[in-house]
């Protein structure tokens, strides 16, 4: 297998990279459309045919570069299949493995920091990887005040689906702010300051409410954008606008 773990600062999204060495097939998790020709040149580096896009669930802080790379790569754009938008070619299920060459990527239906959240698991031959999107972060989680977010629906996916895996699963999350790159669930259950030891359900309910986050800066165009599959909206500022346009690179 053939991974990469790419960085957007603006937003400090991971995007991920999951490639068959075998078959040269490829997807990209949680894509940025201001990243695309960095992505694209990667692809072409590599000699690697790009098959899907895999959103982890509707972004609140950048535009997905799902149509973008479709229409440059004819990739077909997988959503969590409760979104059921007009724009995705394929609907996330869990129990449904996405095939990426010979590769198998494991959909897990993790609600909470939205009502459609997904995570992926796949073994990579010699642990598990699982790709948290901002259900689980390192030594953090997805805040729950926005789109249909539920404290109580985050602490019952992160414990159930996520901390139920082997203790040496590697997490990559969706996000960090700190330069940290990865994690495993042993760490998240023993560290995590929202969640780790044992925390009841109470005490981080009442962390969550408490967070006194700032209002994203770009929800009011991403979440409208990316139900759209990343089509730039009308409200979206001029000034953030040309990542949007799809020129003919082939």
């Amino acid at each position: 297998m053939i991974f990469r773990q790419l960085f957007e600062p603006t937003s400090s999204t991971y995007t991920y990279l999951l490639a068959c060495e075998d078959t040269g097939s490829c997807a990209l998790i949680d894509t940025v459309v201001d990243t695309t020709e960095r992505d694209l040149e990667m692809l072409q580096e590599l000699n690697l045919s790009l098959d899907y896009t895999i959103d982890t669930h509707i972004h609140a802080d950048h535009l997905t570069a799902a149509t973008k790379l479709k229409a440059l790569t004819k990739s077909k754009i997988i959503y969590p299949h409760v979104c059921q938008l007009p724009c995705m070619d394929i609907g996330a299920k869990e129990g449904e493995p996405i095939r990426i060459g010979n590769i198998e990527l494991h959909p897990l239906f993790t609600p909470g920091h939205t009502d459609h959240h997904f995570a992926y698991l796949l073994d990579n031959g010699t642990q598990q990887m699982v790709f948290t999107g901002d259900a689980l972060l390192i030594e953090a989680c997805g805040r729950t005040d926005f789109q249909s977010g539920s404290a109580e629906e985050l602490y019952k996916s992160i414990h159930t689906k996520l901390f139920s895996l082997p203790d040496d699963t590697l997490v990559f999350p969706g996000h960090d702010y700190e330069g940290r790159l990865v994690s495993s669930i042993k760490q998240e259950k023993q560290r995590n300051p929202r969640l780790g030891n044992d925390r009841p359900l109470h005490e981080f309910v009442d962390i969550m409410e408490n967070l006194d986050l700032p209002y994203p800066k770009k929800i009011d165009f991403a979440v409208p954008g990316n139900e759209d599959c990343g089509v730039c909206p009308d409200n979206v500022p001029e000034e953030l606008r040309a990542p949007c346009e799809i020129n003919d690179q082939g």
